[in-house]
């Protein structure tokens, strides 16, 4: 009997799982799985990349496999939503390896692409339907599915929920449902409306939890390094610079911030790539296969796909802009580290983002480790820019509070790491992918 057995899994699917390399449960599977396979709620709290898919999955799984019903055209036995699309198929795609070459109709529907192909799929029935809630209520709406004998609602990456607005979509969703069911809230922090979200859907849940809310994965290497944000692009490229054949993902704040970035380091000489919304699905697909596959060594990202990238590959996460949200962070530089590895996250700090650096250092109850530059202080916070965004220099004439700084000032960089040497050829990247 394998670790896996001993949870409550049946043999077949833990051998399933070995031919995977899935061999020890996670601390979140080994909580979760048996609580889960009770018929309880569940409210669990880990860290991003420590298996929550696995622990809601393999149970729900089982579930079906072992009542062998088959399901009526239209109908769904489980819903899964999630906040985003590229979550939703990392999801997806977990759940069709756990289950190898098993017969259950799991599917996804997400915004992006065309309605038709999912309706059609919809319409044989589905056993596992992984969501986005925006087009679940689409979908809804044209009565292409029915939610009325499901028996389990999984809410992934719940607090991203919240943060994105998505509650008012649950509010329409959830009461599709049978009461009777069996409903299961993961999320990686826990801010207070979570809270109030858990008594609203939930019924008397256990709570599980493996790490303390806001705390990142142990073996991430963190820093801060404070500079312009004109200079910022500059910094950027040198960190870049001394490691252009590892994987590296860079947050920016804003959609056009993030597209405008990609493109100069694409004239830099970096197989670049980006992923943000205003990116089709089949863009944002091409472009994380790309990434995965090594052909594109740095991707450029909004928080749109900051839970939505499962490559443990990545071994340097930048924020370029340091996250509105500071729970973000968290799940920002939980995209490298995974699956036991190391990584290094370095987050850029301008003069306006102080503000956002102590409400993330307060959430983690740590002081990120300066690695450049030096604290701002408080005369020297610039007010925010009404507009832009993405790194890009702040527009003059603004006011700034206490006394001001002179332009040599506002343009000095801290310092970094050491010059770089200007190369635009690519140096062992692959060959060039448009995102």
């Amino acid at each position: 009997m394998n670790k896996f057995q001993a949870l409550g899994l049946s043999a077949k699917l833990s051998d399933r799982l070995a031919e995977n390399g899935l061999t020890d449960p996670t601390p979140i599977q080994e909580e979760a799985i048996p609580i889960v396979m009770s018929g309880r709620d569940v409210m669990g709290l880990a860290q991003t990349g420590t298996g929550k898919t696995a622990a809601f999955g393999l149970p729900i799984i089982q579930s079906i496999l072992h009542s062998g019903e088959r399901t009526p055209s239209k109908m769904v036995r489980a819903l899964i939503l999630a906040p985003t699309r590229e979550l939703a198929k990392q999801i997806c795609d977990a759940l069709q390896s756990f289950q190898g070459k098993g017969h259950l109709k799991i599917n996804m529907v997400v915004g992006g692409v065309s309605l038709g192909p999912q309706k059609r799929k919809l319409e044989r029935g589905t056993d596992i339907l992984v969501a986005t809630p925006g087009r679940l209520i689409d979908l809804l709406e044209q009565n292409a599915l029915s939610l009325s004998e499901a028996e389990w609602l999984v809410l992934d990456e719940a607090d991203q929920m919240l943060d994105m607005g998505f509650i008012h979509a649950l509010r329409k969703i959830a009461p599709l449902l049978p009461k009777e069911r069996q409903t299961l809230l993961f999320s990686a922090t826990m801010p207070k409306l979570m809270e109030e979200l858990a008594a609203t859907y939930l019924n008397h849940p256990r709570r599980v939890q493996v790490a303390a809310p806001g705390k990142a994965a142990d073996k991430i290497d963190q820093a801060v390094h404070f500079i312009a944000k004109a200079a910022k692009p500059e910094l950027l490229i040198e960190y870049l610079d001394k490691h252009r054949d590892a994987l590296a993902l860079v947050f920016t704040r804003t959609k056009h911030g993030a597209e405008r970035l990609m493109k100069q380091l694409d004239r830099e000489g970096f197989a670049a790539g980006s992923i943000h919304g205003n990116k089709s699905q089949g863009q944002r697909d091409r472009a994380l296969a790309a990434f995965k596959a090594g052909d594109l060594r740095v991707l450029v990202a909004t928080d749109v796909a900051a839970r939505g990238i499962d490559i443990p590959q990545v071994e340097h996460v930048y924020n370029f802009d340091l996250p509105n949200v500071p729970e973000n962070y968290i799940h920002r530089i939980g995209r490298t580290a995974r699956a036991g590895r190391e990584g290094q996250a370095v987050a850029f700090c301008a003069p306006d983002e102080m503000g956002e650096l102590r409400a993330i250092q307060k959430i983690m109850k740590i002081d990120i480790p300066v690695i450049g530059g030096r604290p701002w202080a408080r005369d020297e916070e610039e007010e925010k820019p009404k507009r832009g965004g993405g790194g890009g220099p702040a527009k003059s004439g603004g006011r700034k509070r206490g006394r001001g700084r002179s332009q040599a000032e506002a343009t000095e960089k801290p310092s970094g790491p050491p010059k770089r040497r200007r190369n635009r050829r690519r140096r062992g990247q692959g060959p060039k992918h448009a995102a």
